[in-house]
């Protein structure tokens, strides 16, 4: 028996060092690629002929393969790190972020032109230790444009990034609208409890989806008021909100009278379950469908709730893309019409 311990303790060991050494080789990696890139792209800057990058890149890609290998000094993997330096300027922050993400990782997000959205990515994979694969996923099922704070004015999604960094996170980065239910596999027709059903069955897919920081906590939660008694669809806890979090399911369309329902379990809830040094409860009413002009007329942010809809069957990503960018420049100049108010 000791002998089993002190070979587990010593494997123990091993391991620790050997996951020590990963994360510092890739740091090293990551940085060795962005200096490659920024000698290259002084280096090209320097001269005026217009051919003259991509010649030298070539060139540049045969002598170093020649003399150490593929080792990733391929002329694409040479141009990725040329475009990881331009995006990435300042060196520090290269370093920094090459503790928390791997190459492959960068490689992933250099397509992104978007300053701010690109940053939202980095910050989600850091905070929840997103592999490749589910950045990839993330980034075509277009997480930052279904998110809440895409919504917002560009000041206002700088703000709360820059939070993000120092660890608070807000409701807008969490919430999403739509959610990409369609890893259930919901038939075309069904019920409130199958889409229940489908969703506890396959929890683990449902939480990648809604995000890692929700923890399940009950299905058909009975509350009792009056000696009536009403049942919350499904319970969640959110770690990083610090909130309970209630989710009501709908297969139809949003009607106004769900407001009330919900106001009435997030009181319930705040009464009854939120303990010392919790948030305020939220509600997530989810929708087959929904009108914005309704929402806005209800002022749900005002009482925690959020409406959000569900696609059981992926749109295509061109339809996706159409939508999401209309109902964002809806939301933002609703934001603009208030603030000339």
């Amino acid at each position: 028996m000791q002998d089993i311990g002190l070979f587990e303790d010593v494997k123990s060991l091993i391991n620790a060092t050997k996951s020590r050494l990963a994360v510092q080789v890739n740091c090293e990696l990551t940085t060795l690629y962005w200096e490659i890139g920024h000698c290259i792209n002084v280096n090209i800057l320097s001269n005026d002929r217009a051919d003259y990058g991509k010649s030298i890149v070539a060139t540049l890609s045969r002598q170093l393969q020649n003399e150490f290998g593929e080792m990733g000094f391929s002329e694409k993997n040479l141009w990725r790190m040329m475009q990881f330096a331009t995006l990435f300027p300042d060196k520090q922050i290269v370093v920094t972020l090459s503790r928390q993400l791997t190459w492959s990782h960068v490689v992933a997000l250099l397509p992104i032109t978007d300053d701010l959205k690109r940053k939202f990515y980095i910050e989600m994979c850091r905070i929840e230790h997103w592999s490749v694969r589910a950045l990839r996923d993330k980034i075509n099922g277009m997480l930052y444009e279904r998110t809440a704070i895409s919504r917002k004015p560009e000041s206002t999604i700088s703000a709360e990034l820059a939070e993000m960094s120092h660890g608070k996170i807000s409701p807008d980065l969490v919430f999403q609208d739509p959610y990409l239910l369609g890893l259930l596999g919901i038939k075309d027709s069904f019920s409130e409890k199958d889409l229940e059903n489908a969703i506890l069955s396959e929890l683990q897919k449902f939480i990648i989806e809604i995000g890692s920081d929700f923890a399940f906590l009950a299905r058909q939660k009975r509350i009792t008021i009056d000696n009536e008694d009403y049942y919350i669809d499904l319970l969640f806890y959110h770690r990083r909100l610090k909130c309970l979090v209630a989710i009501d399911l709908k297969i139809g369309p949003f009607k106004a009278a769900y407001k009330g329902q919900m106001e009435l379990y997030l009181r319930w809830l705040e009464k009854y379950e939120t303990i010392e040094g919790e948030n305020k409860p939220i509600g997530l009413i989810l929708c087959a469908g929904k009108n914005d002009e309704h929402i806005e007329l209800l002022h749900l942010d005002e009482t925690n709730i959020r409406v959000a809809e569900y696609y059981t069957v992926l749109p295509e990503r061109k339809e996706l893309e159409r939508k999401l960018q209309l109902s964002i420049e809806r939301a933002r100049n609703r934001v603009l019409t208030a603030q000339n108010n």
